[in-house]
C-alpha cells in the first residue's frame, strides 16, 4: 500500500479494520464484532475496532493480559465460546466488560496472531441466544486470516 503521509495511512488502515467487522457482522447476520488488539508497548488489551455497539464504552475497556475474554483468547492462542452470560463463565460477570458494556448474551471469540504470536481477538457476539453453527466458527476464523493481514501496518 502507497500512502501520501501517516494520518492518511492511519485512516485507512482504520476503515479496513472497520470495513472488516462491518462484513462479518452482515454476513453472520449478528449483532456485534469486535478486534481487541495488545498494546504494542506493554500487556493492556483494548477494543479499537467494533461493528454494532450500542454504546461508545468500548472505547474506555482496557483489560490486562489473561483478563476478560480478549485477554484469555490471547493468553491461551484458544477460541472462547460463551453460551448464556452470565452463566457457566469463570470468575465473575465484572471481568467480561465488553459483555456488560454491549449487554451481549452469546459470543465466539479467536484468537488474532501477529508475528506467530496471539496479539488480539476478535468477538462475533449475540444479545439474544444463539447456536454457534460450523459455518459460524468458520466464517469468524476466515475473517481472522483478512485482519492478520492488516497487522503489520497496525503495529508499526
Amino acid at each position: 500500500m502507497a500512502f501520501n503521509n501517516q494520518r492518511e495511512e492511519s485512516t485507512e488502515i482504520k476503515e479496513k479494520f472497520l470495513a472488516e467487522c462491518n462484513m462479518l457482522r452482515e454476513n453472520m447476520q449478528i449483532d456485534f464484532v469486535g478486534i481487541a488488539l495488545q498494546q504494542t508497548e506493554g500487556l493492556n488489551i483494548t477494543w479499537p475496532f467494533v461493528s454494532g455497539n450500542t454504546t461508545n464504552k468500548y472505547k474506555y475497556i482496557t483489560v490486562r493480559y489473561g483478563k476478560g475474554i480478549a485477554g484469555k483468547v490471547i493468553s491461551t492462542g484458544a477460541a472462547l465460546s460463551i453460551d448464556s452470560f452470565p452463566d457457566g463463565i469463570s470468575g465473575k460477570p465484572t471481568e467480561y466488560p465488553i459483555m456488560l458494556a454491549e449487554r451481549l448474551f452469546a459470543v465466539y471469540a479467536v484468537p488474532i496472531n501477529f508475528k506467530g504470536m496471539p496479539k488480539g481477538a476478535l468477538l462475533a457476539g449475540m444479545r439474544s441466544p444463539i447456536v454457534w453453527s460450523d459455518t459460524n466458527i468458520k466464517q469468524v476464523k476466515q475473517m481472522t486470516t483478512e485482519i492478520e493481514n492488516l497487522l503489520p501496518y497496525y503495529f508499526k
